[in-house]
């Protein structure tokens, strides 16, 4: 589903060239998890962003579900991402002019589809938001915001969903709710996961785990 080789990415800035990430290389087959932990400042979102073809890598490929992501433009890795790839933000990203409802639904506009207003219920249902369905994000809670970007990363029957921090935010009993969820639907609907966490804990549930320091595989 996902091989990463020798990924590299290099910032120029007024002190010269900074490296964040040196040639990270591994192979994640369909259906597996696979937590990046490591310090902070050591490359993890910038490997998840790579990964995800939210970025491109000054060396090194990505391949996606089989598709190659280094050699297009955005306009082709977001026709990618919008195919295979769901997504769960430690700040939500939710759009606060919308209601619960219609943030899960966003991924399907965007694919220009319609129509798939009851599975959106259904998926808020599953996440233990069927009665928010009508609220805004500003009148939820962190931890119900969370639920809702899980239910939005699930409408499109992602094939793998990159999480950054998904429990960051969140007190602890809601984070063990959060962290049931995404591994109860990663089991369910066979979806390839990664994700960013400082967590042991959550990092323990995945298969796979890489450590990072300074841009490199240390484990």
């Amino acid at each position: 589903m996902l091989k990463v080789e020798r990924l590299t990415k290099t910032y120029a800035t007024a002190g010269g060239a900074l490296t964040v990430l040196r040639e990270v290389s591994f192979d994640l087959p369909a259906g597996d998890s696979l937590a990046i932990v490591g310090p902070s400042g050591s490359g993890k979102t910038t490997l998840l962003g790579l990964c995800a073809g939210l970025d491109l890598p000054s060396g090194g490929s990505v391949t996606l579900a089989g598709e190659a992501l280094s050699d297009r433009d955005e306009d082709a890795r977001a026709r990618v991402r919008n195919a295979h790839v769901g997504f769960v933000f430690q700040n939500f990203q939710l759009i606060p002019t919308l209601t619960a409802l219609e943030n899960v639904l966003v991924p399907l506009e965007l694919r220009g589809e319609s129509g798939r207003e009851e599975e959106a219920r259904a998926l808020l249902g599953r996440v233990g938001l069927a009665d928010r369905a009508g609220h805004y994000p500003v009148q939820l809670s962190g931890g119900e915001q969370q639920r809702v970007a899980l239910a939005r990363a699930f409408i499109n029957a992602p094939k793998i969903l990159f999480c950054d921090e998904p429990t960051g935010n969140l007190d602890g009993a809601t984070a063990a709710t959060m962290t049931s969820l995404i591994f109860g639907l990663n089991r369910e609907r066979g979806t390839t996961l990664v994700l960013v966490t400082h967590d042991p804990e959550l990092a323990k549930r995945c298969s796979r785990i890489i450590r990072l320091k300074n841009g490199a595989v240390v484990e």
